[in-house]
């Protein structure tokens, strides 16, 4: 015994001994082993004390425990002891514990079936394990699905997964998701067809291939073996199925508690739809083959919903419906077949009685005669050389024989099923590589076994050795490829039990030969089995008590075979007569089953019109002879070939092995069975396995993981610059024996056991470092307490002496104080008595002081204000006197002054009307006019003051008469009132009559009355005091009501305010959701036009390969460079035809669901451009009226627009206050009764609609006026321009009525005469006469324009009205409403109201806007053209007839200064090298370096701005289409390169804001110079582009951030989790074999440094290129997101990571990564939250995980983890070393308990591929388009700046 050995056998060590109940038993030495004991001293885990007895020959001790760190490891070889009882309770913990139910053997993934559904098959776990090592990850069926297809891809060399296990243990759904991984990682559009076809045939191939054995309710009783087909690139193309030894026996029988194949009780339940009803079919129990098992119904299973299932399965495999009926009339039959009763005739015959029904329903259901049947299934024909005999059948034998016809029927059904599934999984496509699924029936043992078991047996002996080798050839290539010396390991071969089977003269080989004997039985097959093999093989065996039995030794266990029925089995024979009646069906289906497979017809195809029929034929030919050996070839010797078959594939290709355990055999969920677990573990060869890998050097450590493991046990003096020399001088010190450890190139293998000895080295040393620490650390306390404790008596003594001596001094002080305060108090008293007297007599004397001054005041008061009033009344007479005669004097000079006006009026209108009196007039009219001329030139400065006087009496006198019209209003209702009141003063007198009758009477009864209210009032005295006592209470209760419902407010309050923001909240989110369902659309778009490019490219590449049409690279690229949209668009149409075909492959489903998306956007497009045409011709026709007005009014227009905008928005602000007052009245009363009449909310709704109609009212006012004033502004510009003649003048003198307007008349006529119209000619009175005419067109014109604009004016305050009605029916129904839905409602109301208001103000705002620009501009031109006029007529002033005759030359007018403009010109042909130019062959790299951020943006901008300038839509068009589409491709090209795709997010975004600041909207000018608004665009409304470019910029950004994923994603694993940031921290723990080296690929090791740097680089290019703020905001929070995600769901998969040391290195991480945002001011962009959930599953890790409040602290702790998430953390938690504990089962029940109320998603992993939805916040840029300079560098020299 060596020392090691003897060093781990001492007191405290745990070993395994046998059980007989858990098989395997821990246990603990009491005492110390030493060498030559014959027992041990053992306590048991339940206290029991017992002595294990060593066996006395081998001395073999037992199984030595693993240290507990290594308990529950992901793959068995990597613990310390390999054998039995370690493997056992290793999945045993990792099961019931832990609740995994994979772990690695080595190479094999052991797969232990749960009974439950769990959450580990989602698509977020196959993304998780998609292109992961194979070590890296938890044991997974993902994992292994993904090394193969690794594999596959990087070898290229075909794969096989081998499923196996007994019935029950879930191959067949461990198959199934191995292939669905398949189909989901091998990245085709069209194999999710094939994986629905595959996974398709599963129901089919359930239904007549599964049933319910004692086992399983599902068992496969058939083996497949599933070849799924690849292209070169790695896609799913296809696939193949083979089966293997299908169970026909069950078609026949059943045993207890067992079913026949699904499908006949998925007939037999359905039998009642009227489509089956042809098969007469009726309840399973009612047909032979479908009751002998007792238990026709399994629990929990519809049969008819399974056939439902079966039926929709066989049509997605293209088996139409008519053979589907024909496949399911043949099953039918079977049924009937198996009813058909045989009776007796004699001894030697049998018959079958006439008209049987079930016969009858065969015979009509496959097609043949009845008579024929019963003939055959009674009678055999015998063939001799000569002659043919028919012979007889006893009943036994005709039975048999109807039963082996059955069996025959179904098998070549299920055969012709198979071949069709294979059919409709064939496709065209080349198949490059393959990856086959096996899924075959492990090692079976049972009571009685028979043929059935033998072949299962013998299918395992050959895949067992063939996985032997397996094992064997790996474990061999890693010795030699780390180059250490190694030896053939013994492992069991079992070449002989193989031989003993299928050899010559063995088991099959004799079995074959007696089934060719005439006379040959089981008996006879027996005997000749002793005779050869009894005494020749050791693996033969007899048993004792039986003679038709054998043994043979499996490499699992000894199985007994019963030898009944192997002949009859192994012949499958069947009578030939029955073939040739089946064959001369009239039923096509049945015909097709029993011919060659050549001659199968599809069934998608058309049925054959011949049912095939053959002549019997009796002479014997050569096709017949060798048919007929083929058809007597014996079902062993079918399966041995088709087993040979599969070995050979299997042995082509790279296997992988699954192996799935039973855990029990009452199908409980996590309930683990040892003795059932042990067999199968024996049964399947991973115990094999485990024995393998202990011979040799099962243990592998790298160099660096044994230092940073061991580098406990090492000194100082033995670490060495070289680890490597470090860890084998090491070694050699600590294990002597050097055969326990050998030294490769990069790892350290050892020996079974070595691991755990050097574990209780390295622990037994950090025990006595524990033990050092706490020893120092107690004397450390202790010493500690010692001070803290002299300490404090020190200062208690301090404290009492200075307490001792602080009463003294307090005594002394008392003592004084005393007498001073006597001494006080006595002089206090006597002063007090002194002042009282003193206070008394001053009293005295000034109250009689007082008195008489009072008296004195009044007298002289009272004179003073008799003076006062005689002073005011004499005034008053005065005035009076006075302000009558002033009155008398006015009037009588008005009198006057009008009677002499009158007779003037008179005089002129007379003289006017004389027309010869005119002409005399006329004749002096020219010395008349010079003379007024000068006169004019005098008052024309007159003019102008007296002008602006009337302005303002105008002004006086319209407010003057509008308070007069107020005050005559008023005046009226106080005559209206005094009239009632008079009314009234009648009525009160008869009232005042009747009252004083009354009061007669009534005094007379106040008599009496009064008599008896003295008694009453006595009475009611008592009452009130009574009443008062009471009223007193009722107040207080009235005051706790009150206290009461103040607080019911407050809480309603309250809980209004919570129910806003939790509103508020959902909105938000519902606005997030819509967002990112809204931008998710647009990636599947964009996905979708890629996937179309690229198949439009291919097509186009197939046609360009043609003869005649092959281009150079060069051509092409150039070709490429110059992509623009209109070629773009041009090659789709060429290329549509041939891309039909390749895009038929695309999801149909998407593709047409965006079609339809697509076709409706186009047509709201095409609505809303029609309406937009609309309103632009709409525009344009008001705009050409507005001109022709314009001319005549501008002025008057726009004061009447302004007036109006602010009418508008002051009404807009009212209402709005308004509506605040609303809320917070309907917000303030949340009662039942705050809608009722006189209730505060009515009250404030009354007052706001009495204010609105009173504000109706104003307004209508104020528009009458404004029409007057417009009117009378507007006659006055028209008298100014056109008064010309004195007939004008007289007509309108008539209506002068003023003095001043007769004087302004006056003024107008002398500005006309003085034009340089008037200085030419004498007028004539014709001329005067037109001209009249003409002024009188013009006011009938501009009246008409005014009556129009009365209209409009009454529509608008009609719609006024209409809103004010609407809005008192919206308010009347609200106060119906309860309070919490009347504010909703307000609420939703008033916010569509004031959005439309808005919306409508916005648009004539916009309008107006325009109109002013366009209007300001063509003012500077009309000026300045007058000012040079004006110049040139100072400059040459001659004569008025030559500066009339002079002619106007044309002036240029230049649009502004000759300054920039900040605007681009360009030719129509230089736009393809503008786009070029700018975008494709642009390098970002320098324009961020060397230029300002958004250059192309800008310059874009510009050139657009200069297309509006000269209102091209063509031009703006074709732009901002070319951009976008060159944009796309830039991207597509280089959308890799992440400094490409940052670039143009930037300039997107940029050129997305420049369209925003520079649209013209209000919204977007706040924050403009004036400059910059000047450069607004004027003629074109870009807002439907600027969602196109939003929509680019979206997925820009989506593109951005997989580029940095696909950057990132390989970095997060390696340095969040794998890199140990805090050296020495973390622990290593040994990994077995798991980490194969064909899995691991050579990668750079990636740290946090890394992690940040990247960051850095992708912050500091974003921040180079310009882009926004906010933008990057979002970016890194997307960033931080994918780091969070991705490192906790590493963590959730990998058991090695869930650690204490582990948690602390991710909190190290999340610090390092907020210490980045700190430095860079980004920790308000919400990055930080969501790191949270790995935050909170770092802080699980390494918080105490014991008692229930540990429980409640992580409850509280982990909000931001789901529940399955907690779970699975404390699952998969594990110690690194032997001081830390594992979390108990009852803790994780205790925290699944507290968080079952949680209402979440039960995903388990976080969603990688999830977006943030983006905003783009406007960012207006200050930079001034003027000043920016194009560099030449960019080769924009075509560019023209304007």
């Amino acid at each position: 015994m060596n020392r090691e050995l003897e060093y781990m056998f001492l007191e405290s060590a745990r070993v395994w001994i046998p059980d007989a109940e858990d098989v395997w038993k821990s246990a603990e030495l009491t005492k110390d082993y030493k060498n030559g004991d014959a027992s041990l001293q053992l306590m048991l885990e339940d206290g029991t004390n017992i002595e294990h007895t060593l066996d006395p020959k081998t001395k073999n001790l037992p199984y030595l425990r693993n240290p507990d760190i290594l308990v529950g490891e992901n793959d068995l070889t990597a613990l310390s002891y390999l054998h039995e009882p370690a493997v056992l309770h290793n999945l045993k913990v990792r099961f019931i514990d832990s609740k995994l139910i994979y772990t690695y053997c080595g190479i094999v993934l052991v797969a232990i079936n749960p009974y439950e559904t769990l959450q580990i098959y989602g698509t977020d776990i196959i993304n998780a394990y998609s292109g992961q090592n194979m070590g890296d990850m938890d044991p997974h069926i993902f994992a292994v699905a993904e090394e193969a297809y690794k594999q596959m891809a990087r070898d290229e060399r075909n794969q096989s997964i081998i499923v196996s296990g007994e019935s029950g243990a879930g191959k067949t759904v461990s198959a199934k998701y191995a292939m669905r991984y398949f189909a989901t990682v091998s990245g085709s559009a069209s194999e999710a067809n094939v994986e629905e076809k595959v996974l398709a045939s599963n129901p089919i191939m359930e239904a007549i291939g599964n049933a319910k054995t004692t086992r399983n309710d599902n068992s496969s009783r058939f083996g497949k073996y599933i070849e799924i087909g690849f292209d070169h690139r790695y896609r799913i193309i296809g696939a193949n199925m083979r089966t293997y030894l299908l169970e026909k026996s069950r078609v026949i029988f059943q045993a207890d508690e067992e079913r026949n194949y699904h499908v006949f009780y998925q007939l037999c339940a359905s039998s009642h739809l009227p489509e089956f009803k042809t098969l007469r079919l009726s309840s399973a129990n009612n047909f032979l083959y479908t009751r002998q098992g007792r238990s026709p119904v399994i629990y929990g299973v519809d049969d008819t919903k399974e056939l439902c299932t079966t039926r929709n399965a066989f049509t997605l495999l293209g088996i139409n419906e008519s053979y589907q009926m024909g496949l399911f009339q043949v099953l039918a039959a079977i049924l009937h077949l198996g009813n058909v009763e045989i009776k007796d005739r004699d001894s030697d015959s049998s018959l079958i009685a006439p008209n049987n029904n079930h016969l009858t329903a065969f015979c009509e259901l496959v097609g043949v005669t009845y008579q024929d049947m019963s003939q055959w299934l009674c009678h055999r024909k015998l063939k001799t050389a000569t002659e043919t005999y028919i012979k007889p059948l006893p009943r036994l034998q005709a039975t048999n024989a109807r039963d082996a016809l059955s069996k025959h029927i179904y098998a070549k059904l299920f055969n012709w099923i198979v071949e069709h599934v294979n059919k409709a999984l064939i496709t065209n496509v080349k198949q490059h590589s393959f990856i086959g699924v096996l899924d075959i029936y492990g090692f079976e043992t049972f009571e009685i076994n028979s043929f059935e078991q033998f072949c299962i047996n013998y299918a395992n002996e050959k895949l067992q050795q063939q996985f032997n080798m397996h094992v064997f050839k790996l474990e061999q290539e890693e010795y030699m490829k780390e180059q250490i010396p190694w030896t053939l390991i013994d492992f069991y071969d079992n070449q002989p039990c193989i031989n003993l089977i299928e050899a010559k003269m063995g088991i099959l080989d004799l079995l074959d030969e007696e089934c060719k004997m005439p006379r040959g039985s089981d008996d006879t097959w027996a005997q000749k089995l002793y005779n050869t093999h009894l005494k020749t093989c050791s693996l033969f065996e007899k048993p004792r008590m039986s003679n038709r039995a054998f043994i043979i030794q499996h490499f699992a266990d000894k199985v007994e075979y019963q030898c009944d029925g192997f002949l009859e089995k192994n012949k499958d024979t069947v009578n030939e007569e029955q073939i040739k009646v089946l064959k001369a069906s009239k039923f096509d289906l049945l015909v097709e089953l029993f011919q060659d497979e050549e001659k199968a017809t599809s069934p998608t195809g058309q049925v054959p019109g011949t049912g095939g029929r053959t002549r019997l034929s009796i002479k014997p030919n050569k096709s017949r002879e060798t048919s007929s050996k083929e058809h007597k070839k014996t079902v062993g010797c079918q399966f041995r070939n088709s087993l040979q078959m599969l070995m050979e594939t299997l042995n082509a290709t790279t296997p992988h092995y699954v192996r799935c355990i039973k855990p029990n055999d009452f199908k409980l969920a996590f309930t683990f069975d040892p003795k059932r677990a042990v067999q199968q573990l024996r049964a399947c060869g991973v115990l094999e396995t485990i024995r393998i890998s202990a011979a040799g050097f099962p243990s592998r450590w790298t160099y660096q993981e044994f230092f940073s493991r061991y580098r406990v046990l090492m000194k100082q003096k033995d670490v060495l610059p070289d680890k490597k020399l470090t860890c084998r001088n090491v070694l050699e010190k600590l294990v002597q024996d050097q055969d326990k450890y050998q030294f490769g190139k990069t790892k350290i293998f050892f020996r079974a056991g070595q691991v755990a000895y050097l574990e209780k080295l390295r622990a037994d040393k950090l025990r006595v470092a524990c033990i050092r620490i706490q020893k120092t650390i107690r004397c450390w306390l202790a010493r500690k307490k010692y001070l803290r404790q002299r300490s404090a008596a020190i200062t208690i003594q301090r404290f009492t002496r200075g307490y001792q001596a602080r009463c003294l001094a307090k005594f002394m002080r008392r003592t004084n104080a005393a007498t001073t305060i006597q001494k006080y108090q006595r002089m206090c008293v006597e002063r007090k008595r002194y002042r009282q007297k003193q206070a008394a007599a001053l009293a005295m004397q000034t109250i009689l002081r007082g008195y008489m001054a009072r008296l004195k005041y009044q007298g002289l008061l009272r004179e003073h204000k008799v003076v006062v009033i005689q002073k005011i009344v004499r005034g008053w007479l005065a005035r009076c006197w006075y302000k009558r005669c002033l009155y008398s004097i006015v009037y009588l000079q008005c009198c006057i002054r009008r009677m002499r006006a009158r007779r003037e009026l008179k005089k002129l209108k007379i003289e006017a009307r004389s027309v010869e009196h005119f002409k005399k007039l006329n004749k002096g009219m020219e010395n008349k006019i010079m003379q007024l001329q000068r006169r004019i030139d005098e008052q024309t400065k007159e003019n102008r003051s007296v002008n602006e006087k009337l302005n303002s009496l105008e002004s006086s006198y319209s407010a003057e008469s509008e308070r007069m019209r107020s005050e005559v209003n008023r005046l009226r209702g106080v005559d209206e009132e005094a009239k009632n009141k008079t009314k009234q003063v009648s009525s009160l007198q008869e009232e005042l009559e009747r009252l004083r009758r009354e009061l007669s009477t009534t005094q007379q009864e106040k008599k009496t009355i009064e008599d008896w209210a003295q008694t009453y009032r006595n009475e009611m005295e008592k009452m009130v005091s009574e009443l008062k006592d009471q009223n007193g209470l009722l107040k207080k209760e009235k005051d706790d009501l009150n206290r009461s419902i103040q607080e019911q407010s407050q809480q309603m309050t309250e809980k209004m305010a919570r129910a806003i923001a939790e509103e508020t909240q959902q909105l938000e989110t519902d606005l997030n959701e819509e967002r990112s369902r809204y931008q998710n659309l647009l990636t599947e778009h964009l996905r979708l036009e890629e996937k179309y490019d690229d198949l439009k490219e291919r097509t186009l590449a197939s046609n360009v390969s043609k003869p005649g049409h092959r281009r150079t690279d060069s051509t092409h690229s150039s070709n490429e460079s110059e992509y623009t949209y209109n070629s773009e668009y041009a090659e789709l149409e060429e290329g549509s035809r041939a891309a039909e075909d390749v895009t038929r492959g695309i999801d149909t489903s998407l593709t047409l669901k965006l079609q339809k998306r697509l076709t409706e956007l186009e047509q709201e497009k095409q609505s809303l451009r029609n309406e937009l045409e609309n309103k632009e011709e709409q525009f344009q026709r008001a705009r050409a009226r507005d001109d022709v007005a314009f001319k005549k009014a501008r002025g008057a227009e726009l004061e009447y627009e302004s007036l109006k905008r602010q009418e508008l928005e002051s009404e807009n602000k009212k209402l709005k206050h308004n509506l605040a007052e609303m809320r917070q009245s309907l917000l303030g009363d949340a009662a039942t009764h705050a809608g009722a009449p006189g209730s505060p909310a009515y009250k404030v709704l009354l007052d706001q609609l009495n204010s609105s109609c009173e504000e109706l009212d104003v307004r209508k006012e104020e528009v009458l006026i404004l029409r007057s004033q417009l009117v009378s502004q507007k006659e006055a510009m028209h008298h100014k321009e056109t008064m010309t003649e004195p007939s004008v003048y007289v007509e309108d003198v008539s209506k002068l009525k003023d003095a001043d307007e007769i004087k302004q008349a006056y003024v107008g006529l002398k500005d006309t005469n003085r034009s340089p119209r008037f200085m030419r000619k004498p007028l004539e009175v014709n001329d005067l006469l037109s001209r009249l005419r003409l002024l009188e067109h013009q006011l009938q014109t501009q009246r008409r324009s005014h009556d129009n604009e009365v209209e409009s004016l009454r529509g608008e305050l009609q719609n006024v009205k209409e809103d004010n009605n609407r809005q008192q029916q919206l308010l009347a129904q609200n106060l119906q409403l309860p309070p919490e839905a009347r504010i909703e409602a307000s609420l939703q109301h008033e916010i569509t109201r004031l959005t439309n208001e808005n919306l409508d103000l916005m648009e004539q705002l916009e309008k107006q806007d325009r109109t002013i620009r366009k209007l300001k501009k063509q003012l500077k031109v009309y000026s300045k053209r007058i000012g040079e006029m004006g110049a040139g007529q100072t400059e040459g002033q001659t004569s008025p007839g030559q500066m009339v005759d002079e002619p106007i030359h044309p002036v240029n007018i230049p649009r502004r200064e000759k300054d920039f403009q900040g605007m681009l010109e360009y030719k129509k042909e230089d736009e393809l090298k503008l786009v070029k130019n700018l975008i494709l062959e642009l390098k970002p790299r320098g324009v961020a370096v060397n230029l300002i951020p958004g250059l192309p943006a800008y310059v874009l901008f510009m050139c657009l701005r200069h297309a509006d300038y000269v209102n091209d839509d063509q031009k703006v068009r074709t732009l901002l289409t070319s951009t976008i589409n060159s944009i796309k491709k830039i991207l597509k090209k280089r959308g890799d390169d992440f400094e490409t795709v940052s670039f143009w997010l930037s300039n997107t975004c940029r050129f997305l804001h420049c369209l925003k600041q520079y649209s013209g909207d209000e919204a977007f000018m706040k924050h403009n110079t004036s400059r910059q608004n000047e450069h607004c665009l004027s003629n074109f409304d870009l807002a439907e582009y600027r969602q196109v470019i939003s929509d680019l910029a979206i997925q820009i950004y989506q593109q951005l951030i997989k580029c940095m994923e696909n950057i990132l994603q390989p970095m997060i694993v390696s340095g969040m989790l794998e890199h140990e940031t805090i050296q020495g921290v973390s622990g290593v723990k040994p990994t077995g074999l798991r980490k194969r080296t064909s899995s691991i690929a050579d990668e750079g090791t990636y740290t946090l440094d890394s992690i940040l740097r990247q960051l850095s680089a992708f912050h500091s290019t974003m921040c180079q290129h310009g882009t926004d703020p906010e933008l990057i905001k979002q970016v890194v929070k997307q960033q931080f997101y994918i780091i969070g995600a991705v490192t906790l769901n590493n963590l959730l998969l990998r058991k090695d990571m869930c650690s204490w040391s582990k948690g602390m290195q991710i909190r190290y991480n999340v610090s390092q990564l907020e210490e980045w945002l700190r430095d860079k001011g980004l920790m308000m962009c919400g990055a930080k939250e969501t790191l949270e959930p790995l935050i909170q599953a770092a802080q699980l890790l390494q918080v105490k995980k014991k008692t229930d409040e540990d429980a409640e602290a992580i409850c509280s702790m982990c909000q931001g983890l789901t529940t399955a998430q907690i779970v699975k953390v404390l699952n998969l938690y594990t110690p690194v070393n032997e001081f830390e504990e594992r979390v108990s089962v009852s803790f994780i029940r205790t925290i699944q308990t507290r968080l079952r109320d949680r209402c979440e998603s039960p995903q388990l992993l976080m969603d990688t591929k999830m977006i943030y939805p983006v905003t783009f916040p406007f960012n207006p840029s200050s930079l001034a388009l003027e000043t920016i300079q194009i560099p030449g560098s960019l080769n924009l020299g075509f560019l023209t700046r304007v």
